[in-house]
């Protein structure tokens, strides 16, 4: 076979089905994106670590979440109307020199002798603080991505493209957590935590390499009509209505992550290898299906196979909420990861193709409080329901709840339900 038939073979196969892959800024920004998603989940893995060790209570592992999600909500809306009338570059490189600025200070932390010169309370209240920071950034972060996305990537591609733009973040999500099971047991917290600091570092390379981009959004309006026409944009659109609510409440109650170290501690019994093993499952599992997913696109019924793998999801909790078996856990987990791979990327093309271009910030910031909500909020939740009900009843009773939500939504969101992409695709 002649060089020109190779290249015409590997065009008509691989990059056929990923015209996204050929786009030189779009690979950038996937650098950026499993970068900054690695890191924030090596940090957040070693700090729920760091505070239930410290402190073996599952309260202070839901006060963690919460310390993120309270800036997270109260600031999505007033950065979505800061990212639509700014330039997008600039945005993500701010949130990530705030980044490193916060990574930095949590290394000081953890050193030994800056740990031993606090008292236990005063050391909790600035994690604590550092986490809050953080959740700030990240309500100025996330829309930033979602609209530097829309510019550095034709309207046509957009499934093809979420779908790596959501495998690259599963990347991060999945060696992030093992990583960190890996740092703490050879290095231990501080150097870990040391880690993020220059690999956010190194991120300012790639980012700097995008261009510069046009702020589509030009005229000035108010804060508060601006924040309202988002709002009202997410109310009166059905289909992305429904898939957020979805989202929110399936993982604010199905969500079992932060219950980690409890289960492995005290119902698994296994190492902190384990935990990183146990933290990173659902990333495997998702990065399966995304690899699946990059031959064999999502194209019929997206609005049905949402409501399947959700379902899927529940019922992967229910049974790893009551399993004592480390391998059925690290299975159920995996599972649970290939449904929401799924219903991450069905979401995310539905936001990317019914958002006008001018509104993405807006847009992407309620978003973001939805996700904000259903993540973070489902880990204070957890660690809530865990201090009443006990460990095991908490996260089976959560996987119930979301069934029963699975349920609702179907009947009462028709216009998710019949979702379809093509159509959204040539308006």
């Amino acid at each position: 076979m002649t060089e020109s038939e190779q290249q015409e073979s590997i065009t008509k196969g691989f990059f056929g089905k990923n015209p996204a892959l050929k786009i030189r800024e779009f690979n950038l920004y996937l650098l950026v994106r499993f970068g900054v998603i690695f890191g924030l989940n090596l940090q957040s893995t070693i700090i729920y670590y760091w505070v239930y060790h410290v402190t073996t209570d599952k309260l202070a592992l839901g006060f963690v979440g919460l310390a993120e999600v309270i800036p997270a909500i109260s600031c999505s809306l007033f950065s979505g109307h800061v990212v639509d009338h700014n330039e997008k570059r600039k945005m993500v490189l701010w949130c990530v020199l705030g980044y490193i600025v916060i990574s930095a200070a949590l290394f000081f932390l953890a050193l030994p002798r800056v740990q031993q010169s606090l008292e236990f309370k005063v050391l909790l209240c600035i994690i604590y603080v550092l986490v809050f920071l953080g959740g700030v950034l990240r309500a100025f972060y996330s829309p930033s991505m979602f609209a530097l996305f829309g510019l550095v990537v034709p309207r046509h591609h957009y499934p093809n493209a979420t779908s790596w733009s959501s495998m690259s973040w599963q990347f991060g999500a999945v060696l992030g957590p093992l990583a960190a099971g890996f740092l703490i047991a050879l290095v231990g917290i501080d150097y870990g935590l040391f880690a993020v600091v220059i690999l956010l570092l190194i991120l300012l390379v790639p980012l700097l390499a995008i261009g510069i981009k046009p702020i589509l959004k030009k005229e000035k309006e108010p804060v508060l009509k601006s924040v309202t026409e988002g709002l009202k944009f997410v109310w009166k659109t059905p289909a992305l209505l429904g898939a957020q609510c979805l989202d929110m409440f399936s993982v604010l109650f199905g969500g079992a992550v932060a219950l980690l170290p409890v289960y492995q501690k005290e119902i698994l019994q296994v190492n902190e290898m384990g935990f990183g093993i146990l933290r990173a499952a659902p990333g495997v599992g998702a990065l399966i299906t995304l690899g699946l997913l990059a031959f064999l696109p999502l194209k019929t019924n997206p609005g049905k196979k949402l409501f399947a793998c959700v379902a899927g999801f529940a019922i992967s909790i229910i049974i790893f909420g009551i399993s004592k078996n480390f391998y059925l856990s690290v299975l159920m987990l995996l599972f649970s990861g290939m449904f929401d791979a799924v219903s991450v990327v069905i979401r995310s093309t539905i936001l990317q193709l019914v958002t006008p271009d001018a509104m993405r910030g807006r847009v992407a910031a309620v978003n973001t409080m939805f996700v904000s909500s259903s993540n973070e909020l489902g880990d204070f939740e957890s660690g809530v329901m865990a201090h009443w009900l006990g460990t095991v009843r908490a996260v089976v009773t959560g996987g119930f709840i979301t069934l029963g939500v699975v349920a609702f939504t179907f009947f009462k969101a028709p216009q998710l339900r019949n979702f379809s992409f093509d159509d959204k695709e040539k308006e």
